[in-house]
């Protein structure tokens, strides 16, 4: 199982803004429970999500030498990505593409075409760069504007970036409208088509939806996993009414019920537990 703990997610849908001291205690005990990747921020702009603004000072306070948890932040276009870079502490991009047109527009600004080449032009710096490149496929399981979906669709984009060498996609349920019968579809029909791209899963739904999302993906030979303490946040630029992220717990009572093995460590995911109800009030 390749875990990554979302708190970027959790962040910046929040609606008081986080002090920087307050979100780098946070984020080092998340570094402790041995995630693969802590997705820890953002470089995209602070209007746009204000909770983020501080992200280049946070990294500055993540103490990277107690695991070996790689560090993850979104950008939306490529001079994000190189500001982003700019920080030897990154080690992953992000970069939020949309299988919904309308939604491109209203989480980046630019078309389905535009984010594209921003994705390619992103995609050659980092091939001299050597840090890796994360493609989410926002809307991955259909969309609230009523434009249409198929799995036919998202294979298409999945197509066009595995012609330009991106080598993992995210397929993401942006506003928890997924049904499983779509997640098998996907995990069945994308996976053994594109060999050379890791398909993982970044699932947004109700709490209690957590434990057949999962195991509709890895049913179906997902082993990449996203997931958010509590299920706090959501994209804020999907729809008035957030829904929440996978919670980390949730995934955790699903390794153990399908005794499935993992690398984390229970006392210090606790301890980070309870960091996240201070700041969160759950």
């Amino acid at each position: 199982m390749f875990l990554t703990e979302c708190p970027r997610d959790a962040m910046q849908g929040w609606p008081h803004f986080i002090p920087t001291e307050q979100k780098i205690n946070y984020l080092n005990a998340l570094m402790s429970v041995g995630f693969d990747v802590l997705d820890c921020g953002s470089f995209v702009s602070h209007e746009a999500i204000p909770q983020m603004a501080d992200t280049a000072l946070v990294l500055e306070g993540i103490d990277k030498g107690v695991s070996n948890t790689k560090l993850s932040v979104i950008v939306a276009n490529f001079r994000g990505a190189e500001d982003a870079l700019q920080h030897q502490a990154v080690d992953i991009l992000g970069f939020p593409f949309s299988i919904s047109e309308t939604f491109q527009q209203r989480n980046t600004h630019k078309s389905r075409e535009e984010a594209f080449e921003e994705i390619q032009k992103i995609n050659k710096i980092l091939e001299s760069d050597g840090r890796t490149l994360n493609v989410y496929f926002s809307m991955a399981f259909g969309n609230p504007y009523n434009e249409e979906w198929s799995a036919d669709a998202v294979d298409y984009w999945a197509h066009r970036f595995s012609e330009i060498g991106i080598k993992n996609i995210l397929l993401s349920d942006t506003t928890g409208t997924g049904t499983h019968t779509q997640i098998e579809e996907l995990f069945q029909l994308l996976p053994p088509k594109y060999p050379n791209i890791d398909f993982g899963a970044h699932f947004h739904n109700r709490y209690e939806a957590s434990y057949g999302k999962l195991k509709a993906a890895y049913d179906n030979g997902c082993r990449r996993f996203d997931s958010a303490i509590k299920g706090i946040g959501g994209c804020p630029m999907a729809k008035d009414e957030l829904v929440g992220n996978m919670p980390t717990e949730q995934l955790i009572n699903f390794m153990a019920a399908e005794k499935i093995e993992h690398h984390l460590n229970l006392l210090n995911f606790e301890s980070a537990y309870n960091q996240a109800k201070d700041i969160f009030h759950f």
